[in-house]
């Protein structure tokens, strides 16, 4: 796989580069104009980019926002995102009119070397999520003739066979963006020779979302902790009442027969944080997993669990975080998902964070970032590397006339 600093030695001065890059950022539009909550992927973007102007390449960069219904929405426009990149970049981003029409070969016609110009949301065009291979590929000549190569750093985005992502790159010569091929790396190293003992924590809503990941990676790990909503499910496959918890009961015998395979591999909360409704203000209970009151939902782990989990963390040679503890944008519920982020932050060896909502709660928690050997921005694409599944938009960078 090309990486875009073998592109920038070959000579990328005066080329027009079509840069690929995640700019999915949370925007809160609740006062009126939308503002952008976390500019992570934004700045994880820079190193790419600032790469490419410094080399003299004319910078076209391509991203999506949200899930608009393949048309134009002002609720999903970049304008937000443009603004913040000038900001961040201390020069001028202009936002395309469109994603891939008029307005769009006019900003690309219209940058000089070292220049910027950000095109329009790419989910706009209905073809960029089609299954259609032919409407995909329409669009992805649009997209290639503004541009002479093709840089892929959306690593959050390489599992899904978009027309930005996949069918683009077998136009265009094309190279890995530094996120990517970081992320690669790291995740390499998760999966080949992970130095132990290696723990992977594992929380979030659902464990049917986690299930593939489990699967794969239970053989390779020396203990697998289980937290959020999703470890309700296995504590009712191990005979406890969950109350109002979260329950996939369609997942209990799945859960059960995993509890039986991993042997002493998988660690439960001992403890949950349970109220009444998920309030801001809301009246707290702790209690042991095996006597959750039937009123009450689990929320959060609770004490004892963070400080079990932290036992288990603290000797850990690799790490793997995906999936916050509890409901962690509510105040009452935060103090899980903060005691197991400081844990694995004080590992000391390689501490991933999966993406997603594991790295919104570190920002929105206030941790350092520099705490963790790596955040991906990726937390989609992780669990399916991890999964073992083939990445479309990896395998084109991998293949073809790169």
């Amino acid at each position: 796989m090309r990486t875009v600093d073998e592109l920038i030695a070959e000579g990328v001065s005066g080329r027009r580069v079509l840069l690929r890059a995640d700019l999915n950022v949370p925007l809160d539009d609740s006062t009126g104009d939308p503002v952008i909550t976390d500019d992570g992927r934004i700045r994880a973007s820079l190193p790419t980019l600032q790469a490419l102007r410094e080399a003299g390449a004319r910078v076209v960069v391509a991203a999506h926002l949200g899930r608009p219904k393949g048309e134009p929405d002002p609720r999903f426009s970049l304008a937000p995102v443009a603004a913040r990149l000038s900001e961040l970049l201390g020069a001028p981003v202009p936002l395309a009119t469109d994603t891939a029409g008029s307005g769009a070969r006019a900003a690309v016609e219209a940058l000089g070397d070292r220049d910027v110009c950000l095109l329009e949301n790419v989910r706009f065009e209905a073809a960029e999520t089609s299954k259609d291979d032919d409407a995909r590929g329409a669009l992805a000549d649009r997209f290639a003739a503004l541009a002479d190569v093709y840089v892929d750093d959306a690593f959050g985005a390489v599992h899904r066979k978009h027309a930005s992502v996949y069918d683009v790159a077998t136009r265009l010569p094309h190279a890995a963006g530094r996120l990517v091929a970081t992320e690669l790396d790291v995740l390499t190293r998760l999966t080949e020779d992970p130095q132990r003992p290696y723990v992977v924590v594992l929380g979030g809503s659902k464990v049917s979302d986690k299930l593939a990941v489990i699967e794969a990676m239970l053989p390779k790990v020396d203990k697998l902790l289980v937290g959020g909503g999703m470890c309700f499910t296995f504590l009712a496959a191990q005979g406890h009442g969950v109350g109002g918890s979260l329950l996939e009961s369609d997942q209990v015998e799945t859960c059960r027969r995993l509890l039986a395979e991993a042997g002493d591999k998988i660690v439960l909360p001992v403890d949950v944080v349970c109220a009444e409704a998920l309030v801001a203000d809301a009246q707290v209970t702790v209690t042991p997993v095996d006597a959750i009151p039937d009123g009450l939902k689990g929320l959060d782990v609770g004490p004892r669990t963070v400080e079990l989990f932290g036992e288990h963390l603290a000797d850990a040679r690799t790490v793997f975080w995906n999936g916050p503890m509890g409901v962690f944008e509510l105040a009452p519920f935060t103090a899980g998902t903060r005691g197991v982020a400081t844990a694995v932050a004080a590992v000391d060896g390689l501490s991933v964070v999966g993406g997603g909502d594991s790295a919104a709660a570190v920002r929105q928690l206030g941790l350092p970032e520099d705490g963790y050997g790596h955040i991906s921005t990726g937390g989609g694409a992780s669990l399916e590397f991890l999964e073992g599944r083939e990445l479309p938009g990896l395998a084109v960078l991998s293949g073809g006339a790169g």
